[in-house]
């Protein structure tokens, strides 16, 4: 290996070395001593609930787990959004899990929250999986109702979700472990199965000492809406359990008995490793995204045998279109490559850079994948289109839009990948988090949004500038660059990956060798889904 690849993995590695330390802290929810009282309480916390739950041949794949970072510090913070959730076989069976963390502000609902929990039941519904609903809450964070109550998006869009789930055939299971009350009483009882656990499960509108100030009566939590109570006399749920641990394991064997409605729409062959080792993929990608490198490298280090058959090769390419298998589903990629390449007029085209041509050629491929019913993986690092006369004269906004359009009306499951950089219309053409992929991952060495940190920051400066010189204002050189270095600082932080993730908008954040993994693993998800609807792309120029 030669010196840049070295200096590219140490970079890589350090990054990665920071996402697992923040994701120690993000695991440890509430903290230490959040932790203990949880069992004083004889309660397991969510993830030892998960980790109990899930087939121990298996592995958990959460999701939305830098979801609220360094959010609401003035509140205490928010690790994971005070929810668990993730991808997960138990008896056999892949489904969605949602646990809440109760160690986190009793497990209330921040407006993150209700995001990612909506975000959970979008995977669910979108892939036919059955989810599973580990319920420990004390509902809405007050302080935040605004933010989190009354909305489209917001906590009574979950209600509206259990209804349409139920309506779609699609399993849903609670086991309420401790709080569910006022609103999101709702949710387990909207389900299609309710186990709770003596002692610790309650459900009900309104608490002991609300109930006291609404109508005077005096009543105990467990008489009020504990498990016999709910068992024997409301109805309301259907088995009640000692431990958490026979509570999980009516949730298995509920699982184990569920019929295979699945109609596997997506082509699988036995899987073949890469025959290029994927651990070097962390010593391909230029530190800082600065330099041209490879898209191609990256590509066989994850598709089976490594063996890509490239759409198009000698056109249009600043993307790469092909098909592969990747752990042996049959897909359709699509990726920016970021060499600096040559038409045949002898023009240079800058890599990651979407032209008329490589436009052009994505949007065909794309068009051919949903013809053939063949998923599509895309593989971002894309600074956006090419702009300036030549491209204009040409239609780059038409050859763009023709690209949107495919993507937008695509019907095939898609899947994102953030390499690098993912910058201004070029995160949509490339299936941002807009354009409805079943799942969106980045590598620590991510950046989204509109433009660079460096154009940014140049942009905003002459801005501020010119504004200051119409008031007849001179800048000094020293002011002006502490200015452009406070509004480059100000910028990148934004551009961060675990600002991305914090906002969900990515699922997750992995190293760049579980990339095949992942992508596997929502591909057997989306395997689940009943049916794929008629590929129609509308009205575009041609």
């Amino acid at each position: 290996m030669n010196i840049e690849f070295n200096r590219n993995e140490d970079e890589m590695k350090q990054a990665i070395s920071k996402m697992r330390n923040h994701l120690e802290k993000i695991q440890l929810g509430g903290g230490k001593k959040a932790i203990e009282k949880q069992h004083e309480k004889n309660k397991l916390t969510a993830r030892e609930r998960i980790d109990y739950l899930v087939d121990k041949d298996s592995t958990f794949l959460e999701l939305g787990a830098f979801a609220g970072f360094e959010m609401y510090e003035e509140y205490g913070g928010c690790p994971a959004g005070g929810t668990v959730a993730g991808l997960g076989y138990i008896s056999g069976r892949q489904c969605v899990i949602v646990a809440n963390d109760q160690t986190v502000k009793a497990g209330a609902w921040f407006p993150i929250t209700g995001k990612k929990n909506l975000r959970m039941q979008e995977i669910s519904m979108e892939n036919n999986l059955p989810i599973i609903y580990l319920v420990d809450s004390a509902g809405v964070f007050l302080p935040l109702q605004d933010e989190i109550f009354p909305d489209k998006e917001h906590f009574g869009r979950v209600f509206r979700n259990n209804a349409k789930m139920s309506a779609m055939g699609i399993t849903q299971i609670a086991a309420v472990m401790g709080a569910c009350v006022a609103g999101g009483a709702y949710l387990p009882i909207m389900s299609d199965e309710t186990l709770m656990v003596e002692g610790n499960g309650s459900i009900y509108l309104a608490g002991p000492y609300l109930v006291k100030a609404a109508i005077g009566e005096d009543i105990d939590n467990e008489s009020l809406g504990g498990a016999v109570t709910h068992t024997e006399i409301s109805g309301i749920a259907d088995y009640k359990f000692k431990t958490e641990q026979e509570c999980l394991d009516q949730v298995k064997k509920i699982i184990s008995k569920l019929g295979n409605n699945a109609p596997g729409l997506l082509n699988r062959a036995t899987p073949v490793p890469p025959k290029k080792d994927p651990a070097e993929l962390n010593g391909i990608l230029p530190a800082g995204n600065l330099k041209p490198y490879d898209m191609l490298e990256i590509i066989e280090r994850i598709i089976d045998d490594s063996a890509f058959e490239q759409f198009k090769a000698d056109y249009g390419k600043t993307m790469l279109c092909g098909y592969a298998r990747i752990d042996g589903w049959a897909v359709g990629i699509v990726a920016n490559q970021r060499l600096i390449t040559k038409t045949k007029k002898g023009e240079m085209q800058l890599g990651g850079v979407i032209y008329n041509d490589s436009a052009d050629k994505a949007a065909r491929f794309i068009m051919n994948c949903n013809q053939k019913k063949i998923p599509l993986i895309f593989l971002q690092d894309v600074t956006g289109f090419m702009v300036g006369s030549r491209s204009e004269h040409a239609g780059i906004i038409k050859d763009g839009a023709k690209l949107v359009n495919a993507v937008a009306n695509s019907v095939v499951p898609k899947i994102t990948i953030i390499i690098g950089n993912s910058y201004g219309a070029g995160n949509y053409a490339m299936c941002g988090k807009a354009y409805d992929p079943r799942f969106i991952y980045a590598w620590p060495s991510a950046k989204i949004a509109v433009m660079g940190g460096d154009q940014a920051a140049k942009t905003l400066m002459q801005i501020q500038v010119a504004g200051l010189k119409a008031k007849g204002q001179v800048i000094d050189p020293v002011e002006e660059k502490r200015l452009l270095d406070e509004i480059k600082d100000r910028y990148e932080k934004q551009t961060s990956p675990f600002y991305a993730a914090a906002r969900l908008w990515v699922d997750g954040l992995i190293k760049p060798a579980d990339t095949r993994r992942v992508i596997s693993e929502g591909l057997t998800a989306a395997n689940s889904s009943t049916q794929m609807p008629e590929f129609k792309t509308g009205v575009f120029q041609v």
